[in-house]
């Protein structure tokens, strides 16, 4: 994925993904905040009890990151907020965790992690969940953060590019629905030994970085990932709108282009086009989102097999 230098808080026009930055602001402090849930699980996690050493440390991670990928979630301290446990299929992936024998969940484009490790605190076996990120140095910075090492954390962190069939091919959707074998995460180097094999996968924010086309190409590559037993779930959260097409919109001065999808283009595209139809359950809702004070639709998803 492009990036580029920052100076003087703007660059020339860049890619992350497919989506075109005309500017990239210079990283700006007053945007962090906390909510009272968040606070307390990053102090449970990372050790630190005190506010302001809290931060400290948060914003030291975030500008090492803003150098390696001026992402919008960055910046603005998205990367902190826990999005897959406010999402409906929570429970339904913790569930996974708890009762499927060698359940595997895989936070995809993860950036720091932070999903997965929420997804751990809360009784998905480590172990068992992969953090998968296009830059490796956001997975380090992912310990860096956590305070955590690959030897005292035993989640696995897996880099690499969805886009490169050595990392993530498209595969025939499984049919089998008994258990696979176990497989030693920590040993893998790429994606496509677990086709077939994943329970749970967590997309946020991930798809409209794409093009259209690169959006429904990953979709069939996950759902060659998807474990075929009924209630395997691929869920995320992204730019949403009421018509698909293509997006524009200033945030700090950083003007955005990006394809978004609408819930019905959404859910026929995975309900008949990647899936067969009827053999999935896809949930979708449209939310109102400030960013910076810009308003956004976002849509919140899910894929579950029946």
């Amino acid at each position: 994925m492009e990036g580029a230098a920052i100076h003087d808080g703007s660059i020339t026009p860049t890619l992350l993904g497919d989506v075109t930055f005309q500017t990239i602001p210079a990283v700006d402090a007053s945007l962090y905040k906390l909510t009272s849930e968040e606070a307390a699980f990053f102090k449970a996690q990372i050790g630190i009890d005190d506010d302001e050493d809290l931060k400290r440390h948060i914003l030291e991670v975030q500008a090492k990151a803003y150098k390696i990928a001026p992402y919008p979630c960055i910046h603005g301290f998205v990367f902190l907020r826990l999005n897959i446990s406010s999402y409906p299929v929570y429970e339904h992936i913790l569930k996974l965790g708890r009762e499927r024998p060698d359940a595997v969940l895989l936070d995809l484009g993860c950036c720091f992690g932070v999903d997965a490790r929420k997804a751990a605190a809360d009784g998905f076996p480590a172990k068992n969940i992969i953090a998968s990120d296009i830059n490796n140095e956001f997975l380090e910075l992912g310990h860096e953060l956590f305070k955590t090492t690959p030897t005292s954390y035993p989640g696995c962190t897996l880099p690499g590019d969805v886009f490169d069939p050595e990392f993530l091919s498209i595969a025939a959707q499984p049919n089998d629905v008994s258990s696979a074998p176990a497989i030693d995460l920590s040993s893998l180097k790429s994606l496509n030994p677990l086709h077939g094999r994943i329970s749970a996968i967590n997309a946020t924010r991930l798809f409209h970085l794409f093009t259209e086309d690169k959006q429904l190409h990953l979709a069939r590559a996950l759902a060659g990932l998807l474990s075929a037993q009924p209630g395997s779930v691929i869920c995320g959260y992204q730019v949403g709108a009421l018509e698909k097409g293509m997006l524009s919109a200033n945030i700090s001065g950083s003007v955005h282009e990006l394809f978004a999808h609408s819930p019905k283009t959404w859910s026929s595209l995975w309900d008949g086009e990647v899936f067969k139809k009827g053999s999935v359950r896809v949930e979708t809702k449209l939310v109102d989102a400030a960013i910076h004070d810009v308003q956004f639709l976002m849509m919140e998803w899910s894929v579950v097999r029946l």
